[in-house]
């Protein structure tokens, strides 16, 4: 059984915004790492549009949109090749190597573990809150990086009980960014 492991970036204060970050080609290489080597992604609706809104065109024409540098392409065609769940209510469809995941969020959860080859990834703030809640999310693995937002959403805000968590490992970048993977405390 895999585990179900939430990878995120945040700003020193606690801020998810994708754009508080300082996000640099070792850090794009650290996560396309980390996405080819889990078994699939689980995103919610609002992480999964922004990721294929960003990702899918340029992996699939090879054109780098304006934003982007050479060396995002690596990781666009990585995430486009992974395998990825969607939890939605709203969305009728997914396609992107996609599924819809629905019903009872901890079975279908528990289902992904279970019949995943390797590890499941999530992001985003709402759904790894859903997750966190009802005891999903076995690994943390947060990227910490040199930057004060001021501003949030922050990590599992509103979460109803505190987690005790203990370090697994962590990896420093030139950026001055950290990498930091806590698994739950028993």
């Amino acid at each position: 059984m895999g585990l179900l492991r939430y990878a995120i970036n945040i700003s020193l204060d606690g801020c998810c915004d994708h754009e508080a970050g300082v996000p640099d080609q070792e850090l794009h290489r650290y996560w396309e790492e980390k996405v080819a080597e889990a078994g699939a992604l689980l995103y919610g609706r609002t992480a999964y549009e922004m990721m294929e809104s960003a990702w899918r065109e340029p992996a699939e024409t090879g054109v780098k949109a304006d934003w982007m540098d050479d060396w995002m392409m690596s990781f666009a065609r990585t995430i486009h090749a992974a395998r990825k769940y969607v939890v939605s209510s709203k969305l009728e469809r997914v396609d992107w190597n996609s599924e819809l995941v629905r019903g009872d969020l901890y079975e279908a959860v528990q289902r992904l573990k279970r019949e995943t080859t390797g590890d499941v990834l999530t992001g985003g703030i709402r759904l790894p809150l859903a997750l966190a809640e009802l005891g999903l999310i076995d690994e943390y693995e947060i990227v910490i990086h040199p930057a004060i937002a001021g501003r949030g959403p922050t990590l599992l805000a509103g979460l109803s009980k505190p987690a005790a968590l203990r370090l697994v490992s962590q990896r420093p970048f030139d950026s001055g960014a950290v990498a930091m993977r806590y698994e739950l405390r028993t």
